[in-house]
């Protein structure tokens, strides 16, 4: 049913790892879908990621889209989830957490595409760095790796920004409480945060309870 067993044993044991955050079949299709994500070369849509698993012809298109618009699964329980693999696979016991925030436009096109718009995209190849789509604020944990002679930021909470004014909590307000979520999940680390100017302001205060660490002043990406 699913490519489970020609999985390397290093992925299944990660994946593994994940399997109380999702129901039975709910696993059944993640873990399709994370090979497919891996196999993918092109495009890393829901039926790309198919594609790349090999499974185009062995499940239902509907298959992967109910997963992602329907199926029982959280979204801060499976980051949380991911965040504890990460602190005991690649940080020392007891050591300070450094947590970097920022966010990017996924570029998006058409009149159905929901919670899109015209927002900042430092990395967008037009002059005025605008471009149309879905912004998500994301944290992720910054961590050292044997091979790489830089720190590496591995993203493990995201959530999507809606634009407009008034529409919803500002980028800073929700990287506030994307840090309080790893905050409260690790509440024997000091958690420091790193992010750009555009993090700078009233919602960084909100940031600054127990065991948080979040410089008030601009700072450089660590991202």
């Amino acid at each position: 049913m699913l490519p489970g067993p020609n999985l390397p044993a290093s992925l299944l044991a990660v994946l593994a790892s994940l399997r109380r955050c999702f129901t039975a079949p709910g696993y059944g299709t993640f873990c399709g879908l994370v090979a497919g994500l891996a196999g993918q070369v092109r495009r890393r849509t829901v039926v790309g990621m198919l594609l790349g698993a090999g499974l185009t012809r062995v499940w239902p298109q509907d298959r992967a889209h109910y997963f992602f618009s329907r199926a029982r699964w959280e979204i801060d329980q499976l980051g949380l989830a991911a965040a504890a693999l990460v602190v005991l696979a690649l940080v020392e016991p007891g050591a300070d957490l450094v947590v970097a925030v920022d966010d990017s436009v996924f570029r998006r096109w058409g009149r159905k595409v929901w919670a899109a718009g015209w927002q900042h995209d430092g990395s967008s190849p037009s002059a005025n760095k605008i471009s149309y789509g879905n912004c998500f604020v994301t944290a992720g944990i910054i961590v050292k790796l044997p091979f790489c002679t830089r720190d590496v930021c591995l993203p493990v909470l995201a959530r999507l920004h809606l634009p407009g004014k008034g529409a919803g909590p500002s980028k800073a307000e929700t990287a506030a409480t994307l840090v309080k979520l790893l905050a409260a999940a690790f509440p024997d680390r000091m958690v420091h945060v790193v992010a750009d100017a555009a993090y700078h302001g009233n919602a960084v205060g909100t940031a600054k309870e127990r065991d948080v660490d979040m410089p008030a002043g601009p700072q450089r990406g660590a991202a």
